[in-house]
């Protein structure tokens, strides 16, 4: 379908929006960018129909700055972001952090936090340039992934797939420093078990 002249905003940079090519252009990628971070097939649809509803509202913001995706995917962004922050309300944090330090004891030595000798990690995966080999560790990393606390996956997924800075993440999810790191290590130590059991 040809867009209307009359919906595609003129930009001050050069960049145009063109809301009626959105849906072909990037619902696919914002898909595959909610789903890996929330594991929630509907959750991830919903999210990125949100999307363009909010980016409807929001033409005249997008300064041209930016590709039109970016701008797209920074508003999702925002929009998980929120499901995380809901996720970890309610959740009895106090507790699955001590939980967490108490099982992060079993892994690390006290006095300088390296690797306990026992635990001390073996060598992973070997490096592949196999795109089967890929698309399979991707698919067991997604399984193991969705096995994680709310709380832990909103973590890893800001910091890990994301690149959030730390201070953002605890303001965000309202964490300390410390419930941040010990998460982050746990989570970590879940996922490498998860793997070596199910990839190794």
């Amino acid at each position: 379908m040809q867009a209307n002249n009359s919906f595609t905003p003129k930009l001050t940079f050069g960049q145009t929006l063109n809301p009626h090519l959105w849906v072909s252009a990037h619902a696919d990628y914002l898909y595959t960018y909610a789903i890996t971070r929330i594991n929630d097939a509907d959750l991830a649809k919903d999210l990125v129909q949100e999307t363009f509803l909010a980016a409807l509202e929001k033409t005249e913001n997008f300064e041209g700055r930016s590709s039109e995706r970016t701008w797209l995917t920074a508003i999702l962004k925002n929009k998980v972001i929120d499901v995380y922050r809901k996720r970890s309300t309610g959740i009895n944090k106090a507790k699955n952090v001590a939980i967490a330090e108490k099982q992060q004891h079993d892994f690390f030595e006290q006095g300088d936090g390296h690797w306990s000798p026992e635990h001390r990690p073996a060598e992973f995966i070997a490096q592949t340039a196999d795109p089967l080999h890929d698309k399979e560790f991707a698919k067991v990393l997604a399984l193991c992934t969705q096995k994680l606390p709310a709380l832990w996956l909103s973590v890893f997924s800001m910091k890990l797939m994301d690149d959030e800075e730390t201070d953002k993440i605890c303001f965000e999810l309202k964490l300390t420093p410390a419930n941040f790191w010990v998460i982050i290590h746990r989570t970590k130590l879940n996922l490498r078990a998860c793997l070596q059991k199910n990839w190794i």
